[in-house]
């Protein structure tokens, strides 16, 4: 049997092992642009639910450990593997609900239920990829699952059929079979599944290795062990609880007002049967009483006075929880529309500010948010309806999980790149319903073309292309169409070929690393070769990795 402890110290050890074998993962996409990357964003998804594991006691039930997992992996979720991977370990919190101890009859329908959650959220899925690894995985558990069959044997059938499901992602998809590599997201899971068999045989766990992951623990390194910040103290207690929801139970909107009069730093999460609560405040009491308005009950009670603990933890430093800098605010009646918007770089960044959009969720291609990231920004636009625009496609599903957790209307435009955002902002309508706008926004997008200059991460050969590091890559509407050695050649190239007929807009965002004087030499170059009766408009997007985006219009 698997107690609430092995469960708990199994998540955290395949937290670990994904961590540490994270550049491994990486390796293996295929497409050699420079971004996040598949190891990366299940890192940093799992080491969100690492940081809320270490605070569950050893006496926690196994319904306990999960439901603290799965609530903390949804809302750091990065990337679509990082999402993929929450959904997965979702099933686990409602295939083990109400379960003291786990056996394998109960991993197996954890299992099922998180396939299951995957398949649903995913479009169009793909096979080959992690969703396949863990569908086949759980098919052979149930296959061969017996009345006498132990967890620890379970297990090793799990792992054992994910381990040869990966191996035949090639030939599920041509693309692994030229590049001669695995499914990184598969790779991915088969790791963290690693990770959690360590504890599962009864040995010690995986640990964190010596070299640091590339993600946001270094991000705020002034923060003391108990993963607050040790500037100033507003208040003196850090209180956290649950509130076991019923019919009659506080609205989480009310509560969170509430905490919000009487402190800061306020976390309310609506998830399925729980609120789950944070405050810091100098009147804890309130808050618990406020919290079991009505007879409601509270578990999980934690207050902890956080002077103290600055003084005795001074010196001490470990994985700080996220921050994405949002204050949450209330929705305003007389407010119709809300914008939320993902973008990197000051220029991009001002350009969506210009046309409306409330708050701005710092990433891109480099940098997937998590899902509370963009929660937290659609928590702090006072909207009744909030529109958000992922600008990657490898943030959409972490922003359509946010809808699941937000206390007001979240529409998500499934935008792939700036161009298409900020065209979709041009397109909105204050006078029009929200419905409307969806559809007028959705159209509007959908019109534009985008072309983006970069560089290749890595040697590859990718869609009939032989690519070499360092070389540029020139991306028509996110497929590769070329590779170029002169940056004013590709971009030219790459704008000559968006431009059709109807055409009347072309404009250039320059990145970061590109000087203005060379910027305005290669719109020259654009416009000498364009019709007369197209505009080029450059602007100084200051966006990493992408040395040019190309808006045509």
């Amino acid at each position: 049997m698997i107690t609430g402890r092995m469960l708990r110290d199994a998540f955290i050890s395949g937290a670990n092992n994904i961590s540490n074998q994270r550049q491994a993962v990486d390796a293996l996409n295929v497409f050699p642009v420079p971004d996040g990357d598949t190891g990366t964003n299940m890192s940093m998804s799992a080491s969100a639910a690492k940081r809320e594991l270490k605070r569950v006691p050893d006496d926690a039930t196994v319904s306990r450990v999960a439901d603290v997992c799965a609530s903390a992996l949804l809302r750091g979720a990065r990337g679509n593997s990082g999402v993929i991977l929450s959904l997965l370990f979702r099933g686990f919190s409602r295939g083990l609900k109400n379960e003291t101890e786990a056996d394998a009859e109960h991993i197996v329908r954890a299992l099922e239920k998180g396939v299951e959650s995957a398949y649903k959220a995913v479009m169009k899925p793909t096979e080959g990829t992690i969703l396949t690894v863990a569908r086949v995985a759980a098919m052979r558990a149930r296959e061969e699952l017996h009345a006498d069959t132990t967890t620890e044997e379970i297990w090793d059938i799990i792992l054992d059929a994910g381990r040869e499901a990966l191996a035949e992602t090639p030939e599920l998809l041509p693309v692994l079979k030229k590049a001669g590599v695995v499914d990184a997201g598969g790779q991915g899971l088969i790791v963290v599944f690693e990770g959690m068999a360590e504890v599962f045989h009864g040995r010690p766990g995986v640990e964190p290795g010596e070299e640091k992951p590339a993600d946001s623990d270094s991000i705020h390194p002034d923060r003391n062990a108990a993963g607050e910040y040790v500037g100033e103290i507003t208040h003196t207690y850090c209180t956290e609880f649950l509130v076991k929801k019923t019919e009659n139970s506080i609205d989480p909107q009310d509560l969170r007002e509430f905490l919000e009069s009487i402190g800061d730093c306020v976390v309310v999460v609506d998830d399925d049967d729980i609120i789950k609560c944070h405050v810091h405040t100098d009147h804890p009491g309130q808050a618990l009483e406020k919290a079991g308005t009505n007879g409601a009950q509270l578990t999980s009670l934690k207050i902890e006075n956080m002077r103290e603990q600055y003084e005795a933890q001074k010196a001490s430093i470990v994985e700080p929880e996220s921050d994405a800098g949002f204050k949450y605010a209330a929705v305003d009646p007389s407010r119709e529309y809300g914008f939320v918007a993902v973008a990197a770089g000051e220029g991009v960044q001002k350009l969506f500010e210009d046309l409306g959009v409330d708050n701005i969720v710092s990433g891109g291609q480099t940098m997937n948010p998590s899902t509370d990231d963009i929660l937290s920004a659609v928590h702090a636009t006072p909207a009744k309806t909030v529109f958000v625009l992922p600008n990657n496609k490898n943030i959409i599903m972490a922003a359509e999980q946010a809808t699941k957790l937000a206390d007001r209307r979240v529409v998500v435009l499934q935008t792939r790149t700036i161009p298409q955002g900020l065209s979709a902002m041009l397109a909105f309508d204050p006078d029009a319903d929200a419905t409307a706008n969806q559809l007028a926004m959705q159209k509007a997008f959908e019109r534009v073309g985008t072309g983006q200059v970069t560089f290749a991460a890595r040697d590859s050969d990718f869609d009939g292309h032989k690519i070499k590091e360092g070389e540029l890559l020139a991306l028509e509407n996110g497929r590769l169409a070329f590779t170029e050695k002169d940056l004013t050649r590709a971009v030219v190239r790459l704008a000559k070929a968006l431009t059709h007929r109807d055409s009347s807009f072309v404009t250039l965002l320059y990145g970061e690393e590109i000087e203005d004087g060379l910027a305005e030499s290669v719109r020259e170059a654009v416009a000498d070769k364009l019709p007369d009766d197209v505009e080029v408009a450059l602007i100084k997007g200051g966006q990493p990795v992408y040395y040019f985006i190309i808006s045509v219009e």
